[in-house]
């Protein structure tokens, strides 16, 4: 797999995007809110950007391969993170494909070091045994500091440089944080949950 080469010295005003969903009902929703936020680094923000996906769908690499491609910011970026490997519930991103569409280096950042094999039993369990695949071309969940990450096209030294960078303000990227509490505040009427 061909990786994307950042810069030897991770610039202060590196652009990258962080994704999230927003909160929602698993009984009620269809489709849910996902959030992007471009920023330089982990101080100032260029953009808000957002899709809507299936819940336990099968759509959020499709829409949210476009949803970056399409933004007038994308020439400029350098990493995309990810606030897990899925959103709205088992809408599974297929990282490897995003990575080869956007042609950007893929961050899953996971705040709890994840029991793989409940959640591939969960999977069989609700009879979306195909997603487990998803999941393992995910490669291996590695731990920087006190956070759990999963990289696609990046190394794990320049992974490194680039969460020293954006990691301003939390443990997590400070573009997931923002991409969490605009979600959330959107859908709810204000931000709540940890982000």
């Amino acid at each position: 797999m061909p990786r994307h080469t950042l810069e030897k010295m991770v610039k202060k005003e590196i652009r990258v995007i962080g994704i999230d969903d927003s909160p929602f009902n698993k009984f009620k929703d269809k489709k849910i809110l996902v959030v992007g936020v471009v920023m330089r680094g982990g101080s100032w923000v260029d953009g808000i950007l957002s899709t809507k996906v299936d819940v336990d769908g099968n759509d959020a690499t499709k829409k949210i391969t476009s949803m970056i491609k399409k933004c007038k910011f994308k020439p400029q970026l350098q990493c995309i993170f990810l606030d897990g490997i899925a959103v709205a519930g088992f809408n599974v991103i297929d990282v490897q494909e995003l990575n080869k569409k956007t042609k950007l280096p893929v961050v899953v950042v996971i705040r709890r070091k994840p029991n793989i094999k409940n959640i591939k039993k969960t999977l069989i369990k609700i009879n979306k045994k195909q997603k487990i695949k998803l999941i393992e071309k995910a490669g291996n969940v590695v731990q920087i500091g006190d956070i759990f990450v999963q990289l696609t096209g990046i190394d794990l030294e320049e992974a490194k440089k680039v969460l020293k960078v954006v990691c301003t303000r939390s443990l997590i990227p400070e573009p997931i944080r923002l991409a969490h509490l605009i979600a959330s505040g959107v859908v709810l009427g204000e931000s709540r949950g940890r982000a």
